[in-house]
């Protein structure tokens, strides 16, 4: 019997976070950000699982983002691009209010 799903070992080396400060308005309007969802929350600790890669800009906020299994970070804020890998275990250290347009990468169907 063949299993779909092995548990791989957390490797940063794929699962890895990509951060653009301040990216131009041109870019922004390319990408259509301001026509994506919203999203914010509150300072805390947060355990996230990305089932879908993300891009999310943010608008406001600062959080420092440990993968599963880490004692490293990636911390972003305010004026930040960021693309977030499917399949990353995380726990963000929101330090101060998000306030994030995002949109999750869609596989091979839209959703209207």
């Amino acid at each position: 019997m063949a299993t779909t799903s092995t548990p791989q070992p957390d490797s940063s080396s794929n699962l890895s976070i990509t951060v653009e400060s301040n990216p131009s308005d041109s870019r922004l309007s390319e990408l259509g950000i301001q026509s994506w969802p919203k999203w914010g929350c509150p300072p805390g600790k947060y355990m996230l699982k990305f089932e879908a890669e993300e891009t999310c800009y943010l608008v406001k906020g600062k959080v420092k983002v440990y993968p599963k299994g880490s004692s490293e970070y990636v911390e972003f804020g305010a004026g930040d691009l960021v693309t977030i890998p499917q399949g990353l275990s995380c726990t963000w250290d929101v330090s101060i209010s998000i306030d994030k347009h995002y949109k999750f990468a869609s596989s091979s169907s839209s959703s209207s």
